[in-house]
């Protein structure tokens, strides 16, 4: 017998913590659940350990590919262990084979598959584990994992759009501060000792004389713009990374112009195919908000879902909670109230996921032919002055050449 640390939540979302002696963790959770509580950490006390997943090094791919194959086996009728066995020795990332084969043992010593996948959070979140948890109690493990295959690969798709929303102006930026600095630090003053060497340093246009003292400063103030510029940036992690800085800096995001309503509809759509899917899979929706909410991605929609959950466990129904929020679309709100009356929530979310998803599409490739010329212009600009201030005493010394 070993004393092991649990952590679990009950039926209203609480969470519970204690201790227990038991034989091993699957007899933990077990127990666990014959006291109907959902163990989300089991470890034995005493000891340390081993992730096998750091940083999770499993691809979105090879998951859903993982995940197909093995709906596909438990369909045909092959035991659960005997799945595990096959796939992790046909899978070549060596983490995942791992973790499929650590998750085999567990579920040999008796725990369930839920609770095996449970070992490995950073492969199999919370939102994974509770569908096949769902999928498990009500016989149709292999139908909820297509449904889990369908939702990640969704998912993925959305992650794509969003990196495609933000790739081209951060690159734009980065190349106008590589350009700008290497204006300033070479080009100018090579011009500079020039004009020192015609004569014409004293009868500079003041266009010329200001960006050429723009260049001394930025020479030799360089260490320090780039000390400061590290501190800022290691000072804006450390504000991001804290509670009050990240909901700050997620109410801005969300009212930013074009962007915010960019950012608005990939929550939206997010947070409409998640609770969807969870819904489907015979999830409760106080369970699934909660769900959800840790999977939302902006601090300003979780606020606003755990006061939706927290309305709902009143006895109020999703839509009026919702509709006080300013963060969800009048239109979301309305198709949700629809879902609830005629019972059918789930399909409304997915069809409002649906919707989203191809305004997001829409949305992103508008903002990325609004921003690409108003980056060209920001860019050349910059190089247009300087050039520009340049040029004048070349063109000023070529014509006083000519007249003499």
């Amino acid at each position: 017998m070993a004393e092991f640390a649990w952590e679990a939540r009950g039926r209203t979302g609480d969470v519970r913590k204690g201790t227990m002696e038991a034989e091993n963790e699957a007899a933990v959770h077990a127990r666990l659940r014959s006291q109907q509580l959902n163990p989300t950490k089991v470890k034995k006390k005493g000891g340390f350990e081993i992730n096998l997943t750091i940083g999770s090094g499993v691809d979105p791919k090879d998951l859903v590919k993982f995940i197909r194959q093995f709906a596909t086996m438990i369909d045909a009728g092959l035991p659960l262990v005997q799945c595990l066995e096959i796939l992790s020795n046909q899978e070549p990332n060596k983490i995942f084979a791992a973790a499929l084969r650590d998750i085999k043992s567990t579920v040999e010593q008796g725990a369930t598959f839920s609770d095996a996948l449970r070992k490995h959070p950073k492969i199999f979140d919370e939102l994974f584990v509770n569908l096949v948890q769902a999928g498990e109690v009500g016989g149709i493990l292999d139908a909820i994992l297509n449904r889990l295959a369908v939702y990640i690969e969704k998912r993925v798709k959305l992650g794509r759009q969003v990196r495609g929303a933000l790739t081209y102006p951060t690159a734009v930026i980065v190349i106008m501060g590589i350009v700008i600095v290497v204006l300033m630090t070479f080009v100018i003053p090579a011009f500079e000792g020039m004009f020192a060497e015609f004569g014409a340093k004293d009868a500079l246009p003041a266009l010329t004389k200001f960006v050429i003292a723009l260049s001394k400063g930025f020479i030799t103030w360089l260490p320090l713009i780039v000390v400061v510029g590290i501190g800022a940036a290691v000072a804006g992690t450390y504000f991001y990374r804290s509670k009050p800085g990240k909901r700050i800096c997620h109410k801005i995001i969300l009212k930013l112009p074009i962007i915010g309503s960019v950012m608005q509809k990939i929550a939206v759509a997010r947070f409409t195919r998640t609770l969807g899917t969870l819904l489907a899979s015979g999830v409760p929706i106080l369970d699934a908000l909660d769900i959800v909410a840790k999977t939302a991605g902006n601090v300003i929609i979780e606020e606003g879902l755990m006061f939706t959950r927290a309305r709902i466990s009143e006895g109020k129904n999703m839509a009026e909670p919702l509709g006080e929020l300013k963060a969800f679309p009048g239109m979301v709100v309305q198709m949700v109230a629809v879902g609830e009356q005629t019972g059918a929530l789930d399909t409304m979310l997915n069809k409002i996921a649906d919707f989203y998803e191809e305004e997001v599409d829409v949305a992103v490739s508008s903002l990325t032919s609004l921003l690409e010329p108003i980056m060209m212009v920001m860019v050349g600009s910059v190089v247009g002055v300087v050039l520009v201030s340049m040029y004048l005493p070349i063109f000023d010394l070529a014509g006083k050449i000519k007249s003499d």
